[in-house]
């Protein structure tokens, strides 16, 4: 069993579907990995729901060839591109595999993060085998299509209140609002779309505020 996951402050997610496809390159990819990295970034999630596995796998070892062993590495919902690639670990969503089924693919040496939007669907996290688990949205978010209904920070604070295990806020978090949401009890807040722009300045950014 892996030791206690301990979550920065900043977890990035590298969403493909937020390049527009003629930039949806491997080189164009791997150079924003390397410009989150400059800017601080030590956790970063490959999310790719556009993509054919081929794909996902050549971006995968990509990122795990130009990042080395300097950033943590985390697949989106593919659990066996988590273990071809070599990444630290896999995060699963409520319509991808389940958590109990990526685990017996993963092992007990990975690390296993799953998506909730409720209460409900937080607690069934918190019994399984999750070593974190993310909650939201917490606002509003143009990142996913027909997202979930909004748990604002009062929802942040009843998921800390029902889980000790560590807890990531997702959905529309920015530089502006990034602070309230670990107030409100998160230990780590994951961002995508307010990465895009300037990556490493607005890592350099975030991690600043959030000391």
């Amino acid at each position: 069993m892996p030791e206690p996951v301990r979550l920065p402050k900043l977890y990035a997610i590298l969403d493909v579907a937020c390049f527009a496809p003629p930039l949806r390159t491997i080189a164009a990819i791997a150079d924003y990995a390397r410009e989150l990295a400059a800017g601080g970034v030590t956790w970063l999630q490959y999310r790719n729901k556009v993509g054919h596995t081929r794909e996902m796998l050549s971006h995968a070892r990509e990122l795990r060839r130009v990042l080395g062993n300097g950033v943590t590495l985390i697949m989106n919902d593919r659990a066996d591109i988590c273990i071809a690639a070599g990444y630290e670990g896999v995060h699963v969503g409520q319509d991808d595999l389940s958590a109990e089924g990526a685990r017996t693919v993963i092992g007990r040496g990975r690390i296993l993060g799953v998506s909730t939007h409720n209460l409900e669907q937080l607690q069934e996290a918190n019994a399984g085998p999750a070593d974190y688990i993310a909650y939201g949205p917490v606002f509003a978010t143009l990142s996913k299509r027909g997202p979930d209904a909004l748990v604002g920070l009062d929802g942040i604070r009843a998921a800390r209140a029902a889980t000790r295990k560590p807890l990531v806020a997702i959905g529309g978090i920015t530089r502006a609002n990034a602070r309230s949401v670990l107030d409100a009890g998160a230990d780590s807040v994951a961002v995508i779309s307010d990465l895009l722009g300037s990556p490493t300045k607005v890592a350099e950014e975030f991690l600043c505020l959030m000391v």
